[in-house]
């Protein structure tokens, strides 16, 4: 089995490869800033998508979405706010988290958008 970075690489691949299939334009993968990171910056028709991705092994523990804390969300806020200003962009603004689950040799994606309205 892939280590713990390992299968958050697969999981990001995974992720970018479904969103490609969607329509999604790839614009970033591990954009920074400050403490902040977002796993993709996705564009779709006049949209821009910060994409948070969560992979786990299993769901004993809960689905990966769940893993998405309120610290977390407000970096990543702050993230995509950096990124919309240096960018001087004028676009609307959606989050979505891709949670993927490995498990009998098989990943199963679950796409949630526009997921902190869910929260």
């Amino acid at each position: 089995m892939a280590t713990h970075n390992d299968l958050g690489t697969l999981g990001e691949d995974l992720a970018i490869d479904y969103l490609i299939k969607q329509g999604y334009q790839i614009l970033e993968r591990n954009y920074r800033y400050q403490k902040g990171e977002v796993d993709i910056l996705a564009k779709k028709d006049d949209a821009l998508v910060a994409v948070e991705v969560k992979t786990r092994t299993g769901n004993y523990f809960g689905h990966p979405h769940e893993f998405v804390k309120p610290k977390k969300i407000k970096l990543l806020v702050a993230t995509v706010d950096h990124y919309v200003t240096q960018n001087d962009l004028d676009v609307e603004v959606r989050f979505d988290i891709i949670g993927i689950v490995h498990a009998e040799n098989q990943f199963k994606i679950e796409h949630i958008e526009d997921a902190f309205l869910h929260f």
